[in-house]
């Protein structure tokens, strides 16, 4: 399987790391710029890649730069923010197509690894800061996205479980940051912070393709050859071992057709413990498949939910479980998934679950090697979670898992909150 990469340090202190593969017909790189997560930040990395994206000083608007990309053979170039445990990052991708396979040298790998750099790091700017129409349009643009969030009820109970249950924690940031902090940051303001996090912060760049090691060295080289500060400050680790004190719980009403109930749990078991392997097989059978427990218990056996199912935060440590249930059916629902949880910890697990929990999660590892996207993010994942997995080893992992490991995953989990989102004119309780 595809797991190797090797490592190297561009001159100002660009991390690379490169697969050689022919699997693919195509070149991928992406380069991850990785900041804190915070509330007094989170703003400005979400608008920092959406501005840098509309254009550079070699390719001053988006039309120009979109223009480029097609006489690459339709290459694309991509900007994004993702949130990975308590770890804010940036993320540009660029993916070109294989000279060999258009049956010419057209030399696209440092042509786009050309655009990527030239999009990172030498970007448009005027009078001392950003374009400022390209700030106040991304403003506008992420404003919207988060009041947009509103119109997708789950996403919203799923985002105020977790802002709730991590008050005061850096996790209880959302990715987007507020509405209210837009309005502090001018194109001279957020020109001053991408100096400063491009010339400190951690930088990753990855490289995917039938390619050999030298070319791909001499080509980030070049493209990626902005000033850099010899001493890349480090992270803080994110937390994982909160203790619960007492269940939250907390209800909004708002108007909807069907409740949105979320519970929180701190599993207490990160990306890098020896139980990782363990607790994606106890999540797999209590609710990732539409053979899970919750999702035959609650929603096809009681008929109680249109959708019920868990998913993890690897990096935080957190499982939620989130179902949309008739409000007068809540207490039911809570009895029947707090049965399966205390299944879970008494081991009352079949064959048939474990088994088919194993296959659902090792195919999916397999799918992953069928695209660079996901090795990737795979890679990215070891990175930040401090321990890097080949997909092998993960199998191996799975496979070995049988009850006795997941009761011993589930008798750390710990419910924190309880969020309700319930038909009604508005208002908290």
């Amino acid at each position: 399987m595809l797991t190797n990469y090797s490592e190297h340090y561009l001159p100002n202190g660009i991390r690379l790391l490169f697969m050689p593969t022919d699997k693919f017909k195509t070149i991928s790189m992406a380069l991850f710029l990785h900041q804190e997560l915070s509330p007094d930040l989170a703003a400005r990395s979400a608008l920092l890649p959406a501005v840098l994206e509309q254009g550079s000083r070699q390719y001053p608007d988006k039309l120009t730069l979109q223009r480029k990309l097609e006489n690459l053979y339709g290459s694309d170039l991509a900007a994004d923010i993702v949130k990975s445990g308590e770890r804010h990052v940036m993320a540009f991708s660029c993916e070109t197509p294989h000279d060999k396979y258009l049956g010419q040298n057209g030399d696209l790998l440092s042509k786009g690894m050309s655009v990527l750099g030239s999009v990172t790091g030498d970007p448009l700017t005027e009078n001392g800061g950003f374009k400022k129409d390209y700030v106040s349009q991304e403003k506008n643009q992420l404003i919207k996205d988060i009041r947009a969030m509103l119109n997708d009820k789950g996403t919203y109970a799923y985002e105020r479980c977790i802002a709730l249950m991590c008050a005061g924690e850096r996790f209880g940031t959302y990715k987007l940051g507020s509405i209210e902090d837009y309005n502090g940051i001018d194109e001279e303001a957020l020109f001053n912070y991408y100096k400063r996090v491009f010339y400190a912060n951690p930088l990753d760049l990855y490289v995917i393709g039938d390619l050999e090691e030298q070319e791909v060295l001499e080509a980030a080289g070049e493209a990626f050859n902005f000033s850099r500060s010899e001493e890349q400050g480090g992270l803080p680790a994110t937390e994982v071992d909160r203790p619960v004190t007492e269940v939250r719980y907390h209800e909004e009403s708002m108007t909807v057709n069907q409740a949105k109930l979320v519970l929180g749990f701190r599993t207490y078991t990160a990306y890098g413990d020896e139980q990782y392997c363990p607790l994606l097989v106890y999540s797999g059978i209590l609710g990732a498949f539409p053979h899970s427990k919750l999702f035959m218990q609650v929603r096809e056996e009681a008929g109680l939910a249109y959708y019920v199912h868990s998913r993890l935060e690897k990096h935080k440590g957190l499982m939620v479980i989130s179902a949309g249930i008739n409000y007068q059916d809540y207490g039911e629902a809570r009895d029947i998934i707090d049965r399966q949880l205390e299944d879970m910890v008494s081991g009352a697990i079949s064959d048939k679950e474990l088994d088919n929990t194993r296959q659902g999660l090792i195919n999916s590892l397999r799918s992953q090697q069928d695209s660079p996207a996901r090795l990737i993010s795979s890679h990215l994942d070891g990175s930040i979670g401090g321990r890097t997995y080949t997909a092998e080893e993960l199998i191996a992992g799975i496979e070995a898992v049988g009850r006795p490991e997941i009761q011993a995953v589930a008798e750390k989990i710990k419910l924190d909150t309880v969020y309700v989102l319930r038909p009604g004119k508005g208002g908290d309780k």
